[in-house]
């Protein structure tokens, strides 16, 4: 039986991981339009959202539009399958580095988030679900620093939320198998224990947690930090050029010397970010499926 759950730290993790470098970012994007001239008039160019709405390549205005993100996430996805496919076909007794590096990631989600969550018996069923969550959210978010794609396919709502809602399907799924609907219901929206006048402020509040608070959390949580730490990455790279190329011959070419190194280590943190917003999505679903399971909550 795994042992009780709760990710207290983990889920005070929300979409401001990121708020106050983002606020700095918008700060210091002022401050080097203002010395460089407006958009469009040889200027410093901000980064904003309307990165992550390029324009349509195929079927533009309709709902099969093709854009830039969209092709990210195809490319994004092909390899992905292609490393598996490789790693299956060339699998040996004794793996190479490539393998080995395979089965380190399928290990890490079965083991660290899994079986430590659910338990050896319960892992079993939900490990093809988490892997392929931990993996495509993994592949997605990595996009964000490759050069020539330079954003990430969890920037936008879609997969997010269409990955969240197959966790609130599954974990609500579990709970009526297990408990019943009735049982299922009680045990969430009246847990025992509780003075019966606190119910009537405890138990709308779960019922907003069960069916908007977590599987919005998942969703919100991975675009916001994406969102943010493109903004980051586009600034520091762009106040570069402006700082080198643009103002060369000025004072103002001191200040590359410290966006440039300021968007290598943003590219390094992004590399981390990328990792852990795939973990973190994981390891909530899991935990919300054992949360389902346990027979008192």
């Amino acid at each position: 039986m795994a042992r009780p759950f709760r990710p207290v730290a983990v889920m005070r993790a929300g979409p401001n991981d990121h708020l106050g470098v983002l606020l700095s970012t918008y700060a210091t994007s002022a401050i080097l339009a203002a010395a460089g001239g407006h958009e469009g008039e040889g200027g410093f160019h901000t980064p904003s959202i309307a990165d992550f709405f390029p324009s349509g390549i195929l079927f533009e205005g309709t709902i099969f539009q093709i854009d830039r993100i969209w092709i990210i996430r195809i490319v994004a996805t092909l390899v992905l399958l292609s490393v598996f496919v490789i790693a299956a076909r060339r699998a040996k007794v004794v793996p190479g580095r490539f393998q080995a590096g395979v089965e380190f990631l399928l290990g890490f989600v079965r083991v660290q988030i899994a079986e430590e969550i659910l338990g050896k018996e319960n892992a079993r069923r939900f490990v093809p679900m988490l892997t392929t969550i931990f993996l495509t959210i993994l592949a997605f978010n990595v996009t964000s620093v490759i050069p020539g794609l330079n954003l990430a396919g969890t920037s936008r709502i879609g997969v997010p939320l269409l990955l969240a809602l197959w966790v609130f399907v599954t974990y609500w799924a579990v709970g009526i198998r297990k408990h019943g609907l009735g049982g299922y219901l009680k045990a969430n929206l009246f847990p025992p224990g509780v003075p019966w006048p606190i119910y009537f402020i405890l138990t709308p509040i779960e019922l907003l947690q069960l069916v908007i608070i977590r599987p919005g959390s998942l969703a919100v949580r991975l675009v916001a930090n994406m969102v943010a730490g493109h903004i980051m990455l586009v600034l520091c790279f762009a106040a570069t050029q402006f700082f080198l190329i643009d103002s060369a011959g000025s004072g103002l070419m001191a200040f590359g010397v410290l966006t440039l190194p300021a968007g290598i280590f943003v590219t390094l943190f992004e590399l981390l970010v990328a990792f852990l917003q795939a973990y973190i999505f994981a390891l909530l679903a899991a935990v919300y499926i054992n949360m389902s399971l346990e027979e008192e909550h």
